[in-house]
């Protein structure tokens, strides 16, 4: 389950799981290639980064004098937000308020993180909750069509419920806590497939889906990039791109300063995303995103290539947590554990045998690509 498949990059950790990965003559992938080519020569986590935004950041500062908050940022309680928050404040001197989107599926670990920072930096917090009915019916419609991605229903409203509000609010500055530090390497779309493709949602909800959906938050992809963008003037800022952002000086940080507690791996503040990492994609779909995120730190100099493929050849959590995350996540949808098991059993299937706008997304990505919008690669 967790061993390599096929041939392994001779640089990071990424291999043939990755069905379209491509390596050159010396075995190393594209990604490491693309990383190196496109996003080391720009990418600035030191103080030149620094003095780079800082024309932004009081541009920032100038647009919302007279506001109440000057930006906003989405925080969920994991890392990477977590840090955008602290140093938004405490380093960037700005105002932001803390947006917060809660689909059920908040561990207790997140919740107690998100107060810390709250407290600790003396910010503002608004929560929007999803409407459970309707979030579950999406996310139980996903398992039954057996794709992947089965973590799309909650990305998704996640995504446009934070994008909502800043249109609503009429915010003109979002910060994310994107980066090139943890997260340089996306994962391909037959792991991971874009969850802003709207009509792909709604096919998979219609085939298998039993109520309503209209009170989820849906922003797809050609609204947040063009019409939010261009039209509404909304401008989405990755700050750590351009600050010393590395990932244990950054745990250690908000440890000391908050009492901020680290999770097993990255994006465990939500109690699906950990089943769905940790169990679900090994398990049925036979790749572990943990090469990606491994991948992305051994590039950037934070892990040791021989440390990420001995951490690779056992899950990250215990048979036993496994186990009760299968049944916690079983109960919670509605079915019992034999009638889950019978869903995991059945044939995989790709976002490819569902209506999709993928060719429409595909030449937006290479426009971002080419234009330097999106620096990743995305295949």
């Amino acid at each position: 389950m967790h061993q390599q498949i096929g041939k392994i990059c001779t640089t990071c950790v990424m291999d043939e799981s990755d069905p379209s990965i491509e390596f050159d003559q010396d075995g190393v992938c594209e990604y490491c290639n693309n990383f190196e080519n496109t996003i080391r020569p720009s990418w600035q986590p030191n103080q030149n980064g620094i003095n780079a935004i800082m024309p932004l950041i009081d541009k920032i500062k100038k647009d919302g004098r007279n506001k109440e908050h000057d930006c906003l940022i989405g925080i969920s309680g994991g890392l990477d937000s977590s840090y955008t928050a602290y140093v938004a404040k405490e380093h960037f001197g700005l105002n932001p308020l803390l947006f917060h989107c809660d689909t059920g599926w908040n561990s207790d670990i997140s919740t107690s993180n998100i107060e810390k920072l709250v407290d600790g930096l003396g910010l503002d917090l608004v929560t929007k909750v999803i409407d459970w009915e309707q979030m579950k019916d999406l996310q139980r419609a996903f398992f039954k069509s057996q794709v992947p991605f089965v973590d799309q229903p909650q990305d998704l409203v996640l995504f446009s419920s934070l994008y909502d509000f800043a249109n609503e609010y009429n915010f003109k500055y979002v910060i994310t806590g994107g980066n090139h530090s943890t997260e340089c390497f996306r994962e391909c779309i037959d792991w991971t497939y874009f969850a802003t493709d709207t009509k792909f949602v709604r096919n998979i909800h219609s085939l298998f889906g039993e109520g309503s959906i209209d009170q989820l938050p849906m922003c797809d992809i050609f609204l947040y990039k063009f019409y939010f963008r261009f039209i509404k003037g909304i401008r989405v800022i990755k700050i750590l791109d351009n600050y010393p952002f590395f990932k244990e000086k950054a745990i250690d940080d908000l440890k000391d300063k908050f009492g901020w507690i680290e999770y097993p791996m990255k994006h465990y503040e939500s109690r699906f995303t950990r089943f769905f990492e940790s169990y679900w994609t090994p398990r049925k779909h036979s790749y572990d995103k943990r090469r990606a995120y491994f991948s992305s730190l051994i590039v950037t100099g934070q892990m040791d290539r021989e440390d990420a493929i001995e951490k690779l050849k056992t899950p990250q959590l215990s048979e036993a947590e496994m186990r009760n995350d299968f049944e916690y996540v079983a109960k919670k949808l509605d079915w019992t554990k034999e009638e889950f098991l019978e869903i995991f059993h059945q044939e995989n299937k790709s976002f490819k045998d569902y209506k999709n706008n993928f060719f429409f997304i595909k030449i937006a990505t290479a426009l971002a690509n080419l234009f330097g919008i999106e620096k990743r690669r995305f295949k």
